[in-house]
Order: C-alpha cells, then structure tokens, then sequence
C-alpha cells in the first residue's frame, strides 16, 4: 500500500530519517466467509451467494486468532466474500478487539442497514472500507445488482452518523476510469475520511477481466488527479487520507512529481520511499481464506503455502522451503526484465510478482503493469530514439 498523504506530508513538514521500523507481524487480510450477496466482475476470491463448504468454524478462527496475537501480527483485516453474511461475525470481530488488534472491515456496504448499525458501532472498527466504482449506474452494472450504490451510500451515512471512520475503495479499470474524478467529488461532498484506488490485479474475476485493465496513460492520469487532489487538500487544511494499492511503481511516479513540483524536497522523499521499500507481499501482508489456506496476499489464491489446520500460523509464515515464500522474503528480491535493471528498485521492489506470474508464467519476471516510461527508470534506448514501456504489456 503507498500512502499518498503521507509522503505529501513529508513536503510540507520532513520528518527525520530513523532507522526503518521492522513490523512484529504481517498485515493479515482474513477472508472469513467466501459467500457474498453481489457477483463483482474484478472479485478475487470468486465469491458468489451460496455457502461454500469446509469454511473454518467459528472455534477455529477464535483459536487462530490467538496463535496470530501471540505471534505479533497487529491488524487484522476481516473481509469476505462479504464478511457480515458471517452469522458471527460481531463476536468474531468483538475479540478481536480484546485481544488488541486493529480491527478493519471491508465490506460492499449493501448489508448495513438501520437494524445493524448500532451494534456494528459497539464494536468500534478501526476502519470499514466500502467498494465504489462509480457513480449510480457505472457501480452498479460492476456489482451487478441494481441498488447497489444506493445501499452503499446509505451504509457510509450511517457510519458516518455513528462515528465510524468510513473509506472508499475504488479498483480501476478502463470501463470506470472516467469516473474516478466524480468518485472523488463524492469522497469530498459527503466528507468521507479516506480514498483508496486499487489497481487491477490478476486474480479471480480480475484474472478472467485483465483485457479491461486500465492502460498505462490511464493509469498516469489517474494518478496525476489524485497527487493533484491530495495536494490541494493538504493547502487548504482538509484532511483527507489519500492511498494506493497493488501497483508499487506508484512511489517512484510519486517521486517524479515531487523532483518536477519540490526539486528541493527531492532527495529527502527519495530516502523516505526506499525506507518503505514497495512490495511487501509475502513479508508484512498475509491472506488467510476461508478454508484456512495461507496465500502471500489476497490475489495469490490459486497457491497455498500452508493451512492453519495442518499447522500455525506463525510455523507456516517463518517457513522459507517453499519457493515462493523464500523469493519473496529475500531481501532484494531476484527479478529479471526491466525491475531488475530499473535504478528505483529501492522504491518498489519490483512490484506486484502475481500479476507476472498470470502473465508469463514466470514469478520473478517484470511486472507487466508498470506504467513507468524506460526513460523514467533509466533504461532510455538510445538507438531506437524513444523510450518505450514493457515489452510484455
């Protein structure tokens, strides 16, 4: 995940360098239930409105939440399918807010609702996070379910109306792009506290649909609106929180915009964005699905590197002998192609590896979704007189 407003902040008001803080867990992004009431085209976990059988029991999920405690993972992040379709997902959610996890919510939001948005604000989420893809019709024809955006926009009222800090998740693609700027309209008009754009990965639906992930300009003007936006709330005194996510070159664009806009402030960004270091897939970000199987993160379902049935979580993530996870972990990272001889590896660490292994069968070759110009990453082909992008995207 890059943190536009963060690094927007360190223009304004630098912070020193210390040294990188080294997480005591991963992230754990927890798929509790596959079921879901909507059939999203971009869906990673091709959920759809039935129950799926061998879900972990409510027991089960209890006890592995204890083993991640004990281990030192500190957010949890319950999500779906659609988690609320959980029957118990309040008291699931209830402990693990007595544990001391930063609980956070990522729901579509069509489920919450008059009757249910007293008792889902006793649990005091950390964050919920409702799916937007456009405005009415657009956002719709992606959940494909009318009403969709309505109910939507009546769970971010609510919660706003209870005090729960709300977000916008918003996945690109070439068929909603031209609605990103009236998405963030909306996130400004109903004072929602934060935006998150996710680009497309190869997952899932989002596997079955890369033909309509947004192309590269696209991606760079949706990027430029939102440094653009940030920038501006931030002169203005507005908070609002500004992330993004699957697509790493992201810091590196970041740091282009700052060296055209605050030459000056350049080198001090430059040393903050190789601190976070980019993709962290397999190191601070976990998945565990419904079934109890451990991915590196939410788009690597179709590989498993254990089950918390079989075994711990915390045994399962310190394990290297598989192949992946020792890739992944290795620190940097062994990628080929233009990550590897891009001079910002630093920044990005090579980017989101399942969107190379979808497309070429190959973990550790480039990222085919980097939108970076080879000029921009010090790869200019001279003798072909112009600088050119991937040449497998």
């Amino acid at each position: 995940m890059f943190r536009i407003s963060q690094y927007m902040q360190e223009i304004v008001r630098p912070s020193a360098l210390m040294p990188a803080r080294t997480p005591t867990g991963p992230v754990v992004i927890w798929n509790l239930i596959r079921r879901c009431n909507l059939a999203c085209k971009h869906c990673y976990s091709i959920s759809a409105d039935y129950d799926f059988p061998g879900e972990l029991s409510t027991t089960e999920i209890l006890q592995v939440m204890e083993d991640l405690r004990s281990y030192g993972v500190p957010v949890l992040i319950l999500s779906g399918g659609e988690p609320l379709l959980h029957p118990d997902i309040l008291v699931i959610s209830e402990t693990a807010k007595a544990m001391g996890f930063y609980v956070g919510l990522s729901t579509n939001g069509t489920l919450i609702n008059e009757q249910n948005i007293k008792a889902l604000a006793k649990i005091k989420y950390n964050y919920v996070g409702i799916s937007i893809d456009g405005i009415k019709e657009t956002h719709d024809h992606f959940r494909r379910k009318q009403g969709a955006f309505d109910a939507s926009m009546r769970a971010i009222h609510l919660c706003r109306e209870h005090g729960i800090k709300v977000g916008l998740r918003f996945t690109i693609t070439k068929d909603n792009a031209h609605e990103l700027p009236r998405v963030l309209d909306l996130m400004e008009s109903e004072s929602i506290d934060k935006f998150y754009l996710s680009h497309l990965n190869y997952a899932g639906r989002g596997n079955r649909n890369r033909k309509d992930d947004a192309t590269h300009r696209i991606t760079r003007a949706a990027l430029d609106l939102l440094f653009d936006r940030c920038w501006n709330d931030l002169r203005r005194g507005i908070h609002h929180e500004y992330v993004t996510g699957n697509n790493d070159a992201d810091g590196v664009y970041f740091l282009h915009w700052v060296q055209r806009n605050f030459p000056e402030k350049a080198g001090h960004i430059q040393a903050k964005l190789e601190q976070w270091g980019g993709n962290s897939s397999g190191v601070n970000v976990a998945n565990i699905d419904n079934l109890g199987n451990v991915h590196p993160d939410t788009f690597w379902w179709h590989y498993n590197v254990g089950n918390v049935r079989d075994r711990s979580f915390s045994r399962i993530w310190k394990d290297t002998s598989d192949p992946i996870m020792a890739g992944l972990k290795q620190k940097p990272r062994n990628i080929s192609g233009r990550c590897g001889k891009c001079q910002y590896f630093n920044i990005c660490g090579g980017n989101t590896r399942v969107r190379a292994l979808q497309l070429t069968g190959d973990a550790w070759a480039e990222d085919p979704a980097c939108y970076l110009r080879d000029r921009e990453i010090g790869l200019y082909h001279q003798d072909m007189g112009e600088d050119v992008y991937s040449t497998v995207a």
